[in-house]
């Protein structure tokens, strides 16, 4: 039940934020082994001046806050961190150095929808 969090300064267009949803969704299926009906996408956009890194180059910037059920390997977590910063960079042109992905990692209880409690992750 992951939480993809995405600030940036890009300005999108509802129909830019709904391909870039989709997208990420896919990548997040692919990468991590499961299935896109309980991933949720959120996109914040902020006003240059709200968002900063200290190694940023001239651009947008880009951050993701991947809130995940815990279990999953540092190579899933690498290859889904990745294919994101590589299809932002390609699709909006981000310099590379301007995207940053953190993830934090929760018990499976503690991810809930309304029909649903999460549980352990586990590959199968």
């Amino acid at each position: 039940m992951p939480l993809l969090q995405f600030d940036t300064t890009l300005a999108l267009s509802p129909a830019e934020k709904t391909a870039f949803a989709e997208t990420v969704t896919e990548l997040y299926t692919t990468e991590m082994a499961t299935t896109r009906g309980h991933v949720a996408v959120t996109i914040r956009d902020h006003e240059p001046t709200d968002l900063h890194l200290g190694r940023a180059v001239e651009g947008p910037l880009v951050f993701l806050d991947a809130e995940i059920r815990q279990g999953r390997s540092s190579e899933r977590k690498r290859a889904f961190a990745l294919a994101v910063m590589e299809h932002v960079g390609a699709t909006f042109d981000v310099p590379d150095e301007n995207m940053k992905t953190v993830f934090t990692e929760h018990p499976g209880d503690a991810m809930m929808g309304v029909d649903r409690v999460g549980d352990e992750w586990n590959e199968e």
